[in-house]
């Protein structure tokens, strides 16, 4: 068997069924799908059930968090690779015939993926379809993923395919009780091992939340055990490597920074800033600064909000 798609399924009833189809109508048909219900409440897992294809396979267990249902899916995988899909998430029926073009070209890769579109979290559980170009991806190898990563969109959860027999040499893979960056910190750990086989055709739909929202979440948040593990990550690494992860945690932590000016915590953003002095020498890091000393709240909502809808992609504002 190719391809093992494993969701995570935590009260998601209204997408679950969308997600399901655009699975099930890939081109591509070498795959089983193993959803894994994490003690939902809302009648999803019975959506499930009733999906009349063989191909598909529900897991139980109780609320445990997205990480350990990703753990248990790649643990009962049988495929070769292992994709991840979150629960309102879809995939365009070219998704994995495409990862197979992104196979064949870079075989050296244990991580391929694909681009991804933003859908906005108000758009409704089904999508509309969007047009793709026949022709085949132009496929990108990456191998300096940290640097890559600020460069434009790299990868989402539901965008990457992983090598089985690489994931299972990782496990656990995913940290157990996290849900805040523990996909990042498992594409950087393979980075190090392997470089990503990128096809350039946007065949994900990712659904993302409102800034307000974002900034509710995440703008209290003193502790990132993500970012310490790739600090800490970082001092194995070559000195280029080194100096490139260290780079991208700076960069995630002026994010947080920008989040907790949006939240009105402006201490917190200061002391956020100030653990992303290594960023000193770029642009971000002063504009932030210039916000957390002059700017008014309601400006830098203003400016949060037009940065969020004027197409220009900031991975770390996604965290």
């Amino acid at each position: 068997m190719k391809f093992s798609i494993v969701i995570p399924l935590h009260n998601k009833a209204p997408y679950i069924a969308c997600t399901l189809d655009s699975v099930l109508t890939q081109e591509f048909k070498d795959f089983e799908v193993l959803v894994v219900d994490d003690g939902s409440s809302d009648g999803g897992a019975q959506i499930v059930v009733q999906c009349n294809d063989a191909r598909v396979r529900l897991l139980r267990q109780a609320n445990a968090g997205v990480a350990a249902a990703r753990n248990r899916g790649i643990a009962q995988a049988q495929g070769q690779w292992v994709c991840f899909l979150d629960a309102d998430d879809w995939l365009h029926p070219a998704y994995l015939s495409t990862l197979v073009h992104a196979q064949a070209q870079f075989p050296q890769a244990d991580v391929v993926a694909a681009d991804f579109i933003r859908v906005p979290h108000t758009a409704g559980p089904w999508p509309k379809p969007w047009a793709v170009t026949p022709q085949p991806a132009a496929v990108e190898l990456i191998t300096r993923l940290a640097r890559r990563w600020m460069q434009g969109p790299t990868l989402s959860s539901s965008s990457v395919a992983v090598r089985r027999s690489r994931l299972m040499a990782m496990q656990p893979c995913f940290a157990p009780g996290e849900s805040l960056g523990e996909d990042l910190d498992l594409w950087f750990r393979l980075a190090e091992f392997s470089p990503v086989a990128l096809a350039h055709k946007p065949l994900v739909a990712y659904r993302v939340q409102v800034q307000d929202s974002l900034s509710s979440r995440h703008g209290s948040a003193t502790h990132f055990p993500f970012l310490e593990r790739l600090r800490q990550r970082s001092a194995q690494l070559s000195a280029q490597g080194r100096r490139d992860t260290l780079w991208l945690v700076a960069q995630h932590e002026i994010s947080l920074a920008r989040e907790a000016l949006q939240a009105g915590q402006r201490g917190r953003a200061w002391r956020w800033l100030l653990r992303a002095h290594r960023a000193m020498t770029g642009r971000r890091w002063w504009f932030t600064l210039i916000m957390a000393a002059f700017i008014p709240k309601r400006w830098i909502d203003l400016a949060m909000h037009w940065r969020e809808h004027a197409g220009k992609p900031n991975k770390p504002a996604a965290l």
